[in-house]
């Protein structure tokens, strides 16, 4: 369909179609909050087309905020040359993002000269940073131009590559015969010393040296943009494709950003499996490429000064990043997109997309980059005055958490400290003084964590027994003081072990090697060099775990965090092995407070964003964002009224009251009744019915219960039965069946009329999964899944909320509130996997007397909260939905 233009609020909003309404008010406010710089919390149901109206109302604001911000710096430039004024007059107005921050005025006293003075040369330093940003941006645009329409380019970049390609082949050829061992003999020790350095040309020396000789080709100016993140790679796929299918496709320049797991286009790092081996590995040829450090040889009689050889990455050039980057920005491509294209320009896309951030318009990454600020400053990311659209947004608060929130095991600190003590013996006479102090600080602290978990570094932590059991909280200063190491700076130590932690790991397993033999070694990448000591019969050498140091980095990290943002849990679980160390973040507005104060505009959008009171009180609130600058906005469902039926349903068949509490959901006459409201469900509703538990082991219960007492069989009469599956990668399967399932039945006709699935809430069928149309005629929650009041870190969560949020008269305490919300969230979550398109319908059936409570109800989403109905009694409920279905399945 053709493209439309459709105007909301006085805005024109290039469309691929005429939009619903409410992604008309959708476009229009979203518009103001950007515009406003504003904080915006976004709910837009699944279905409504949130994805679009994201899409095409952000890049309408920012060619807006583009063509203003030209004409500004246009106008200024044309009042500076026009020859009439000559500064008699009023100066021009500088464009917004170039005027002078209000925190600055003129010191008071000054002479009028010094003022007209100081005035002129800023008004001419900024006409030349306009003038040097027209150049750059013309400069640009001249550059993707040249791409898209030169063929020559493109051709010279394909000779270029072939020569690469052959280059590899000969390369090949040499590996085949070193291992067929046609090559040259194995060298004795000793003699590596007499083997010439691996010869270089001038043209090798330029490209390796990396991008030092360049870099201005490849650093431009940070241009307004927009960065939107969500959760899983196949979202922010799936968000590429809107994209590239939207009005907005052609023209917009879009980066998309992801881990070098993804991205990495070398096989033999690729290879090794492990993100953290690949992402060693890498930075290893990057820090190769950039040093080249001479070896020095001690000082002898006829001997003199050599490079040493280092693996570098193949992909890592100067030339090929370049025509990546440009390539990028030509285009929308996804990752996959992005991937083949690195492949064929023998360039590295996790470079090139990072390359192409300053040019960018529209930058899509994962959660991860853009909520950590180590990964934002990796990636090269600046938010000063940009905007942030997180999408998904429903679980932002558990996602920062988990992010700045690090575990390690008693295993891990012990094979640290190996490690390290084996580097240490085997390297400390080579070290300088201060590296070897900060290693042996580094041994201290290791040991002393082993220690107050009750263990000892000089023994197995398979084989030590503690003697001590349980879960123990301290706060962060208690915990240093506790471990005996609260005399050392921890911020130094931290900053040594980023800095050289890949250099540290595993001497044992790989150990260092002359120039000749690292060149051996690449070129056999099977071949291993033997370990010092004598490895197990058998050993699988290839695919190593992560070097545990790289943990003891990120926990070193974590305490440096202030004393009352954090705790640390010590868990004991019987041997050294088992137990841990976890620094748990209980304050995330301290790592997103960052993002607000820097950037112009923040997003929050997703299907379900209820309750929002956490974002407003742990989130914004914490983070110093004030009340006046957070904007909501919430639509309804483009479904008719009559397309939902949400029920809450207080009492079964045989009149027993539904409250599914810790104390009461095990009785067998409440598992008898939940039965006994399926099946009833079942002879009623068609196609899929799926059916949700507040847990693993209270569904497998209950299905023992079940299977036991014969309602299970009195269930497959009329739907054939599955479960959520233990393993992830059974999900696709399962789901497959169940959908064949439904199919079959709905063609077939006879007793059985589709497929009931078991799942649990939180679970790998809770989120992100499509139960449309037949998949999903009704969804049932049983009970209330509020978390286990009796974990330590929920309740320390609890007291720290209740300690530091206010509480108005009447309101619930903050902690009790984190509890009731976190189990709605999860409802809503798992009721929204229903009615996906405007044609859809379903009904919602919540089995749990608690859900009539008014508080509870509130929190629901406003397109279920306005519909629902509360039934005392089964009757009137079944006939409801017995009507609902009846009318429904006749007019689909």
């Amino acid at each position: 369909m053709a493209d439309k233009t459709e105007e909301a609020g006085g805005v024109h909003f290039p469309f691929p179609f005429t939009p619903y309404a409410i992604q008309k008010d959708f476009m229009a406010a979203l518009y103001q909050v950007l515009e406003a710089g504003k904080i915006g919390i976004f709910e837009s149901p699944t279905g409504t087309g949130k994805s679009l109206s994201l899409i095409c109302g952000a890049l309408s604001w920012l060619r807006d905020f583009e063509q203003k911000k030209q004409e500004e710096e246009e106008r200024l430039l044309e009042a500076r040359a026009d020859p009439l004024n000559d500064g008699k007059g009023q100066a021009p107005c500088p464009p917004p993002s170039c005027q002078q921050s209000p925190g600055s005025p003129r010191a008071a006293g000054e002479p009028d000269w010094v003022t007209q003075f100081v005035q002129k040369k800023e008004e001419r330093e900024l006409v030349d940073r306009l003038k040097e940003g027209q150049v750059r941006r013309k400069k640009r645009e001249e550059r993707l131009r040249q791409i898209r329409h030169n063929a020559s380019l493109k051709f010279a970049a394909k000779r270029m590559r072939q020569e690469d390609e052959e280059t590899e082949r000969l390369l090949r050829l040499s590996r085949e015969m070193l291992a067929a061992g046609t090559g040259p003999e194995q060298l004795a020790w000793g003699e590596d010393e007499l083997v010439l350095a691996e010869y270089e040309s001038d043209e090798e020396k330029g490209s390796a040296s990396g991008l030092d000789a360049d870099e201005d080709d490849l650093e431009e100016e940070h241009v307004t943009k927009i960065y939107y993140c969500s959760r899983t790679h196949s979202q922010l796929a799936q968000f590429v494709h809107e994209v590239q299918k939207s009005p907005f496709g052609k023209d917009t320049r879009l980066v998309s950003l992801g881990s070098r797991q993804n991205l990495c286009v070398n096989e033999d790092v690729r290879k090794l499996g492990s993100v953290q081996l690949i992402n060693d590995r890498c930075v290893e040829l990057q820090r190769s490429k950039h040093e080249k450090k001479s070896v020095v040889e001690e000082e002898k009689p006829g001997r003199r000064r050599r490079l040493e050889p280092r693996a570098t990455c193949p992909f890592y050039n100067h030339k090929q990043l370049q025509l990546l980057r440009d390539e990028v920005l030509l285009e929308v491509k996804d990752i996959e997109q992005l991937v083949a294209l690195g492949k064929e320009a023998r360039a590295c896309p996790y470079y090139g997309s990072r390359f192409a951030i300053p040019a960018a318009q529209l930058v899509v990454l994962p959660y991860q980059i853009l909520l950590h600020a180590a990964a934002r400053q990796a990636a090269g990311i600046r938010l000063q005055g940009q905007v942030v659209v997180i999408d998904e947004a429903h679980n932002l608060i558990d996602t920062i958490t988990g992010i700045h929130s690090v575990e390690v095991s008693g295993s891990q600190l012990c094979q640290a400290h190996s490690q390290l003590l084996q580097y240490m013996e085997r390297y400390g006479k080579r070290l300088k003084a201060k590296n070897l102090m900060y290693i042996k600080q580094i041994l201290y602290v290791l040991e002393k964590f082993v220690t107050v978990l009750g263990g000892n570094v000089k023994q197995s932590p398979n084989t030590q027994s503690l003697s001590q059991a349980g879960t123990e909280l301290k706060t962060v200063s208690d915990f240093l003081f506790e471990s005996q190491i609260d005399n050392i700076n921890l911020f130094k130590l931290f900053g040594f072990t980023e800095r050289y932690g890949a250099v540290l790991a595993p001497s044992r397993e790989q150990p260092k090697l002359s120039g000749f033999q690292h060149f051996l070694q690449s070129l056999q990448p099977g071949v291993t060099a033997a370990p010092a000591a004598p490895a197990e019969e058998g050993e699988d050498r290839a695919l190593r775990p992560a070097s545990p140091l790289m943990h003891i980095e990120g926990f070193l990290a974590a305490l440096t965090t202030a004393n009352q943002d954090g705790r640390v849990i010590l868990s004991r679980q019987g041997s050294l092995s088992q137990s841990s160390l976890k620094f748990l973040l209980l304050n995330p507005a301290v790592h997103f407070a960052q993002v607000v104060k820097e950037c112009r505009a923040v997003v929050l959008a997703g299907g379900t964003m209820q309750p929002v009171s956490d974002f407003r009180e742990q989130l914004l609130a914490c983070a110093g964002v004030e009340a006046e600058r957070v904007v909501e906005f919430s639509c309804g469902h483009v479904i008719p009224a009559d397309n939902i039926l949400p029920l809450v349903i207080c009492s079964g068949p045989s009149n027993q009251q539904l409250e599914f509490t810790y104390q009461k959901r095990e009785l067998p006459q409440m598992m008898d009744e939940t039965g006994r409201i399926l099946c009833n469900l079942c002879n009623v509703v068609p196609g899929g019915v799926v059916c949700f538990f507040p847990s693993y082991a209270y569904q497998r219960q209950v299905h023992a219960h079940w299977d036991k007492s014969g309602l299970l069989a009195r269930l497959a009469v009329r739907k054939k039965i599955f479960q959520e599956p233990q393993r992830v990668n059974q999900v696709e399967q399962v789901l497959l069946e169940y959908s064949r399932c439904i199919q079959h039945c709905g063609q077939a006709g006879g007793m059985v009329t589709g497929a009931l699935m078991f799942s649990v809430v939180g679970g790998k069928l809770s989120e992100g999964i499509n139960f449309s149309d037949n998949l999903g005629r009704c969804v049932v929650m049983v009970g209330m899944p509020f978390p286990s009041i009796r974990s330590a870190e929920l309740q320390e969560k609890m007291a720290y909320l209740d300690q530091t949020l206010p509480r108005a008269p009447g309101q619930v305490p903050p902690g009790k509130a984190l509890v009731e919300n976190l189990c709605m969230k999860a409802v809503n979550q798992s009721i929204g996997r229903a009615i996906r398109h405007q044609k859809d319908f379903a009904s919602i059936v919540l089995l749990d007397q608690r859900y009539a409570r008014p508080p509870i109800l509130a929190k629901l989403p406003a397109w279920i909260r306005d519909r629902v109905q509360v039934k005392a009694t089964f009757g009137p409920a079944f006939a409801a939905l017995r009507k609902f279905h009846r009318e429904k399945s006749g007019s689909s």
